[in-house]
């Protein structure tokens, strides 16, 4: 259902993309079905233990098999509100031209192809959902056709595809040296072969084609220079599930698919943690542009939860997959909140805007909050999910990572400082009544389209910051099955 609910929205959006209300409403139906779908799905993998469907009755490992664990009914859960709270931030912030375009088709196509990616077993369909989203996110860049978008999109789609010609190579030399394709039964094959080396030169493949899509170092340059392009709506959905299922395939195939010789490949990773969190917060702290800041944030988060994997234990998973929730809701806020901020002035050049706090103490506010929890200021998601991470750094002795994860998070408060005194502190001398205006006149009405999934999505993270335990156990839950993997060959192959 999270895959058959995006498509037929996206086929019932291409016979009413004309008619712009309906195709805004539809697709946040859509939106919500899935919410609803993902669910269920949750609910069955919470009682009833690992979920698998064989298409077409081809059972493992000859046909394609969707599973469902902890882990990825976490991820499409999240999907699905990120989705919702989305699709309902659209109506103010897209306009006419896009819709008319086929916006809310390409971006119900993108999700099908993260929700395909999450639910796969099998590592060639893994791949064909990662194209069904290159090519979803690719149109998404370009509609509207400006200069910059053509310019961030011609980077992001040419190393992308890097990214899947690396990818497919991989895949065709695991084909080659195990018959399989499955992902359960290559963790069989695999950790029975003896052929170490050249399993880690494939491994290292997957590790180069994903930390792509991921946008770890050092291969994140695509991202700063093309995130800041799109309207902040498809931005913000950008980050919250583009990146973060990059790292998702990440931790699947090296918690799942290559356990044969954990020591390299976690030292490489270990090591790409720690050179991501650095060179993404150093690029943000450099930066005086509101949304490119925030997107080499995005590059500095996805170390830490690389770090979680490096370190691989159970106590470390459950840190990034807590992370991952906490990451995916925090960044969204804020790109959210930067888009209100961008409809007040029209820019989001830091120099020039100001005086929010003063004028608007609510928008002030949402910022102020979520911009703590993304510099792990007690007592919000981003001290839980970091404290998680360090102490597992620390109880594994792993002092360097742990001592760099301590030292991001300063010049995170660093950079997130920057910004509330230049954009809600400072006095710029512009106006109030321009920038109200603005905001009365830019968002057409739909001040409660802006404000809502930004209220909402503070007060789940709220509601996390201060009542972790439930969020805790299902992230614990989750590290758990990924490190006794053999439950879910069991589940997949029958045993």
């Amino acid at each position: 259902m999270p895959v058959i609910i995006p498509l037929l929205s996206a086929v019932v959006l291409i016979f009413f993309r004309k008619f712009r209300i309906f195709s805004k409403v539809f697709n946040l139906f859509g939106s919500l079905a899935l919410l609803t779908a993902a669910g269920f799905i949750f609910l069955f993998v919470d009682n009833e233990g690992i979920q698998t469907l064989s298409i077409g009755g081809w059972k493992a490992p000859f046909g394609i098999i969707f599973v469902a664990d902890t882990f990825s009914a976490i991820m499409i859960i999240i999907a699905g509100i990120m989705s919702s709270a989305a699709s309902i931030f659209f109506f103010a912030m897209v306009d006419k031209e896009r819709e008319k375009l086929g916006f809310y088709i390409f971006y119900q196509t993108m999700i099908m192809g993260v929700c395909g990616a999450l639910l796969t077993g099998d590592i060639f369909n893994l791949y064909v959902w990662f194209e069904v989203i290159l090519m979803s996110s690719f149109i998404l860049l370009v509609l509207g056709s400006e200069k910059k978008q053509i310019e961030g999109a011609v980077k992001y789609v040419a190393i992308n595809l890097i990214s899947s010609v690396i990818f497919l190579s991989a895949i065709g030399l695991l084909y080659g040296l195990n018959g399989t394709l499955n992902m359960a039964d290559l963790s069989v094959k695999i950790s029975a072969s003896k052929d170490t080396a050249l399993m880690n030169t494939v491994s290292m493949m997957f590790l180069v084609s994903f930390g792509i899509k991921s946008a770890i170092f050092p291969l994140f340059f695509w991202l700063p220079a093309s995130y800041h392009t799109p309207p902040v709506a498809v931005t913000a959905i950008f980050s919250a599930l583009l990146t973060k299922t990059g790292v998702y395939a990440i931790i699947r195939v090296f918690t799942l698919v290559f356990r044969q010789d954990m020591t390299f490949s976690l030292t490489v990773i270990l090591i790409l943690a720690g050179f991501t969190m650095v060179t993404g917060v150093l690029g943000a702290a450099a930066q005086m542009d509101f949304r490119r800041i925030l997107s080499f944030h995005i590059i500095s988060q996805i170390g830490y939860l690389l770090m979680g994997l490096g370190i691989l234990t159970e106590y470390s998973l459950t840190g990034s997959v807590f992370f991952m929730i906490h990451i995916i809701i925090t960044k969204t806020i804020l790109f959210f909140v930067s888009g209100i901020v961008y409809v007040a002035y029209g820019t989001y050049d830091l120099t020039k805007v100001g005086s929010i706090y003063k004028w608007f103490p609510f928008i002030g506010l949402l910022f102020l909050i979520s911009a703590g929890s993304l510099a792990g200021i007690p007592p919000f998601t981003g001290f839980w999910a970091k404290f998680f991470l360090i102490k597992a750094g620390f109880m594994g002795e792993f002092f360097v990572i742990s001592s760099v994860g301590l030292f991001v998070s300063i010049l995170t408060l660093y950079s997130m400082l920057k910004i509330w005194n230049e954009v809600f502190w400072t006095d710029t001398g512009c106006e109030f009544e321009v920038v109200n205006n603005n905001l009365k006149s830019k968002s057409k009405g739909f001040k409660f389209s802006m404000y809502f999934p930004v209220i909402f999505l503070l007060i789940v993270m709220l509601a996390i910051s201060f009542y972790p335990e439930p969020v805790y156990y299902y992230a614990e839950k989750a590290g758990k099955e990924l490190m006794n993997y053999t439950n879910y060959i069991n589940a997949v192959l029958r045993k």
